[in-house]
């Protein structure tokens, strides 16, 4: 018997129902409290995780402390255990049976030690602390997300969710982690016990705001953001207390001076993905969304700031810093939601910059300067561009538009990692045609707010020019702009997640067939692949390097999800390893 077949947390992770309803998807069968189970805690080592650590997180190669690894979001580890000349000999280490089977998109993190702790979540607001040396379940946590209840003169109680129950995944500080909830909160656990410790709502779920992006921790706040950008809500950026979930400040993305008239009350605007920070000027890079309504921009005219592009804000208050945008007056859902890249020290026009690398989803990789925004590089096209800004027609003219990219991308949310070895930026992208139609919609709180509506592909006709070809993996130049390398991955299935690239030459990414690949980070050579592992990869891989047992280990949690719930389900989170030695030696200096 399995230690999780009597795991309550687990059970009523499972009794949880996501149901498709006219206004997106809601939950039903959520239990009526917080659900924890406790099997060997005492395997947890204790040890507070100080900002020292979280500073030091992208240099230590023992330590996965943050979604992107580090603040910068490059999704690099300095592990170099495993390299191009013995990733042939990578196996399977342990398969962790979460006992859920549901969204697994996030990244687990894993906090350095004796054992190490690997701290993963999936659908719905479900999490696990993991001894990350051999799989063991140490406990397990569910997290009480509202259900469709039926109140006072038939008031929407309901929660909503536009596409997916999915959570990325924890942030980690002191004692405490903490995880974004489907109702639009915070709620921080102890580390050791996985007991609740706070919760915080940052908005009104019933209006049609959620959170599912994994947070980050920076100078004693907990950076959170805001989802719901096809429900009409005004977006905004927050930080909360760590200690007890207050709320310190909150800035609204959609600023009242640069829209026309009330259209900024439902503006959306939203910044639903992890956000990127420069711990030496204290500037936080947000990924925007689009504006609202998505597809009706009549009613917003303008260029709809800060939607679709980079927002940059003085982490320490929210002030405004500057802000860039990829698809002004957005009608095509052209999101900006994937973490920005945070690159030092790169000479462009003569110039050592900082830089901010953005994939979104127009199919281009944008290079802006850190400090004030001007774009100094867009890339090559990293798909191609069929009808691109073609207006699209009302949803009852005859006349239908296929356009590429999608309304997928391009890049969606799924992040980049960057090569401090090969200076390139690695990215899954699409390449499949929609059809999108306005009209005209009344706000109602708590309904869809789309202004129109998507045909998806396949069910769309190809338009002219189209290579047939659904989804690739591209490397990118973010100095140069020039597109290194890309291989076409075809399938009936979205190409979702992120990638992870290493200081042995490689970069990890799942497919949508289910493989796990090792990629030749500067040629694009296939070196290496699992078995297939049952269901699409839809998430984004993690690493670090044991010297309890003298291996690199590569994690990624298995399972389909991805634009409008394509690919089967999964449960698993796959931890691949290979002893070998560590060159650098920076892991002990990032615990101190």
């Amino acid at each position: 018997m399995s230690a999780l077949d009597n795991d309550e947390a687990v059970k009523a992770a499972q009794a949880i129902e996501l149901v498709e309803i006219d206004d997106g998807y809601t939950l039903r069968n959520t239990p009526d409290e917080d659900v924890v189970h406790q099997h060997d805690i005492q395997q947890i080592p204790e040890q507070d995780i100080t900002q020292q650590m979280l500073n030091q997180s992208a240099q230590n190669p023992e330590a996965w402390l943050m979604y992107g690894g580090g603040y910068e979001q490059q999704r690099f580890t300095t592990a170099d255990a495993i390299t191009t000349d013995n990733v042939s000999d990578l196996e399977l280490e342990y398969l962790i049976e979460t006992g859920v089977s549901n969204s697994m998109e996030g990244t687990p993190i894993v906090v350095p030690g004796d054992p190490p702790i690997m701290y993963q979540t999936n659908g719905p607001n479900h999490g696990k602390a993991i001894n990350a040396r051999n799989g063991d379940v140490l406990w397990s946590y569910t997290y009480s997300n509202p259900q469709e209840v039926h109140g006072n003169q038939g008031a929407n109680t309901k929660l909503l969710l536009c596409c997916d129950s999915n959570n990325r995944g924890f942030a980690v500080y002191g004692d405490k982690v903490y995880m974004t909830t489907l109702d639009s909160g915070m709620v921080a656990l102890d580390r050791f016990s996985g007991e609740p410790q706070w919760y915080t709502s940052t908005a009104d779920y019933r209006k049609g705001y959620s959170a599912t992006w994994a947070p980050i921790v920076w100078n004693d706040q907990v950076l959170t953001g805001s989802a719901g950008g096809e429900y009409g809500v005004r977006g905004f950026v927050a930080a909360l207390d760590p200690e007890n979930g207050d709320i310190l400040w909150r800035t609204y993305t959609t600023d009242p001076e640069r829209w026309v008239e009330t259209s900024y009350e439902q503006g959306c605007a939203t910044t639903w993905m992890t956000p990127t920070l420069d711990q030496e000027s204290g500037t936080m890079y947000c990924p925007m969304g689009n504006p609202g309504p998505d597809f009706n921009g009549a009613v917003r005219p303008g260029p709809n700031p800060y939607s679709c592009g980079t927002l940059a804000l003085d982490a320490t208050n929210g002030d405004l810093q500057w802000n860039f945008q990829e698809s002004a007056h957005d009608v095509w859902d052209y999101d900006s939601s994937s973490p920005k890249v945070l690159i030092r020290d790169q000479e462009l026009h003569g110039e050592s910059r900082n830089i901010v690398v953005s994939a979104g989803k127009t199919g281009w990789v944008y290079t802006n300067d850190a400090e004030n925004g001007k774009l100094l590089r867009r890339s090559e096209e990293t798909v191609q561009h069929i009808n691109m800004w073609e207006m699209i027609p009302h949803i009852d003219e005859e006349r239908r538009i296929s356009y590429v990219p999608g309304a997928q991308g391009g890049n969606d949310w799924q992040p980049p990692s960057y090569s401090q070895e090969t200076g390139l930026v690695y990215m899954k992208q699409q390449n499949t045609p929609h059809e999108l139609m306005w009209l005209h919609e009344e706000y109602t709180p708590g309904e869809t707010y789309w202004g129109g509506a998507l045909n998806d592909w396949p069910h769309v006709s190809n338009p002219e020019g189209w290579n047939g070809h659904t989804s690739a993996v591209v490397a990118v130049d973010p100095v140069s702009g020039e597109r290194v390398w890309r291989e076409w991955i075809d399938d009936q299935n979205y190409l979702w997640g992120g990638s992870l690239s290493t200081a042995g030459g490689l970069t990890f990414l799942g497919t949508q067939k289910g493989k796990f690949v090792a990629y030749d980070s500067e040629t694009g050579d296939r070196l290496w692949e699992s078995p297939n592992l049952g269901a699409p990869i839809s998430s984004s891989p993690s690493s670090w390097y044991d010297p309890g047992t003298g291996k690199q280990y590569v994690a990624v949690q298995v399972g389909g999800s991805g634009w409008l719930r394509h690919g089967r389900r999964g449960s698993t989170v796959a931890v691949f390893a290979l002893e070998g030695q560590q060159s650098q030696q920076q892991g002990q200096q990032g615990q101190q």
